[in-house]
């Protein structure tokens, strides 16, 4: 055999599909279940597609009139109708191939305001059910605790995970769902994407715009506390007595300098060093010097006690999930520490979202996550959003299958160079809303959904050609993917 020409994916490699609850279950207000932090972001207007500067929040009082607003279209309240349609749409996954499932757990479907002693016994009896369906369809369930799914009561009153009172309600839920469900979830991820702040600080961390003089420290405060909540989820399933991992989700923000100008070069690793900061934390168990200067030097207190270090270094975390969709870079003439500076990398191609794929990227990322850290990896979002075109009953979304086609190659690549990777994710099986504009015409599924912005449509699922591609290329667990060069 050729060694440069051949699928190095493990036999027991979980190929899987990720989603979000807030963006597929609908029925936001079906069984008492409460409102999210996601449950009041609009659609957004198409013309501001390419420059997104905050997912959602703003001040207090805007959020408040959002809640109150009737007049406005808010898509994730509906999702796919997935509350309703789950034990069909899992067989549809099933004929795909998927071994793993990734999800989400709304809090406010168990908690509608986050300050219950008791979990809502309807929210309770769906995802008993749910789960339930997962396994018996043969694929292992990944769980995500909290995927901006918060319930917006927290936010209102407290700020969000910059409270106390927030975490505490926190661990009250994670500690509910890990014990409750521990013996058919191996996977747990408590938060996603801890270190995305722009453009989803508001819906990672509940902070509202006005909580502060200085958002991105109540934002790096929250984070420690999230971090705390991180740890406390890996004690809890500890004290389980099962083999649940608990893992810590990025989102791939590794930059690279413009140029070979020392500075650009100089301030991409300190920017990198700050994506990095949440993992270094929970997967070695100290903070990094790092950002104990950048906190220093940006005059942000970000206090954490010798009990809270100690508790951190003696629950640390198991593997290391991270989503990719794109690249970008960085300029010392245009950028600074500020997460929300960036450049967009000129060499890579742009979507109608100015988001610019980029397949050596996922490379560069596997190897550089397992040079420093030599944890197990899940790739647990990656994927094409389109504006796809149903016609005559089919979706040929040739272009689809070219993106994950690279991917995948380059993925394989990574793991020739003995990257321990156990799980790819495609970022989402089925069409759903959009987290970023809240759009169900930008479209990453393999399966169709016949439904537009407004929820307009049948809802009828279509598998797309790319569908039947990748079911193939799970058949032969990569093997396609080097026969078709």
């Amino acid at each position: 055999m050729n060694r440069s020409n051949y699928s190095a994916f493990p036999k027991d490699f979980l190929w899987g599909g990720a989603f979000a609850a807030c963006q597929l279950e609908g029925a936001w207000d079906v069984g008492n279940k409460g409102i999210s932090v996601s449950d009041i972001q609009p659609l957004i207007d198409i013309d501001s597609r390419k420059s997104i500067s905050a997912e959602m929040g703003g001040s207090l009082k805007s959020i408040k009139k959002l809640i109150e607003d009737d007049s406005m279209y808010f898509p994730k309240r509906h999702g796919i109708g997935f509350y309703y349609s789950y034990e069909e749409d899992l067989k549809l996954l099933k004929e795909l191939g998927l071994r793993a499932f990734r999800t989400s757990i709304a809090w406010t479907r168990l908690f509608p305001t986050g300050e219950e002693l008791e979990p809502n016994k309807v929210g309770v009896k769906f995802y008993d059910q749910l789960i339930e369906e997962i396994v018996k369809n043969e694929m292992e369930p990944i769980i995500t605790i909290s995927h901006y799914e918060m319930p917006i009561n927290l936010s209102l009153k407290y700020g969000g995970f910059a409270s106390e009172k927030t975490v505490k309600a926190y661990k009250r839920f994670a500690k509910f769902v890990i014990e409750r469900y521990g013996d058919r979830v191996k996977y747990w991820i408590p938060f996603n994407q801890i270190n995305l702040l722009y453009p989803a600080g508001f819906k990672s961390t509940g902070v509202y715009d006005d909580f502060s003089n200085n958002i991105l420290e109540s934002y790096y405060i929250a984070m420690h506390n999230q971090i705390l909540c991180s740890s406390y989820c890996k004690y809890v399933a500890k004290n389980v007595g099962l083999d649940i991992k608990v893992g810590i989700m990025l989102s791939d923000r590794i930059m690279s300098p413009k140029t070979c100008n020392p500075k650009d070069i100089i301030l991409a690793t300190k920017r990198n060093q700050m994506e990095y900061f949440s993992a270094d934390v929970l997967l070695k168990g100290f903070y990094p010097g790092y950002a104990n200067r950048y906190f220093m030097d940006e005059e942000m207190s970000v206090s954490m006690s010798d009990d809270e270090l100690a508790f951190i270094s003696n629950n640390t975390l198991d593997f290391l999930g991270f989503s990719q969709y794109s690249t970008r870079v960085i300029s010392a003439d245009s950028c600074t520490m500020n997460p929300s500076t960036f450049e967009l990398n000129p060499y890579l191609e742009s979507s109608e979202w100015e988001w610019r794929a980029d397949p050596i990227g996922i490379y560069n990322a596997l190897t550089n996550y397992w040079d420093r850290y030599h944890v197990p990896i899940m790739i647990l979002e990656n994927g094409l959003g389109a504006e796809d075109v149903l016609k005559k009953g089919e979706v040929k979304d040739n272009y689809r299958i070219d993106y994950l086609s690279k991917y995948l190659f380059y993925t394989n690549e990574a793991l020739k160079d003995g990257v321990e990777l156990i799980a790819y994710c495609f970022w989402a099986p089925i069409d759903v809303v959009s987290s970023s504009t809240s759009e169900m015409s930008k479209r990453y599924g393999l399966i169709y959904v016949d439904m537009d912005d407004f929820g307009n449509g049948t809802k009828k699922r279509v598998k797309k050609k790319s569908f039947y591609w990748l079911k193939r290329v799970i058949e032969t667990n990569g093997q396609l993917l080097i026969a078709e060069g």
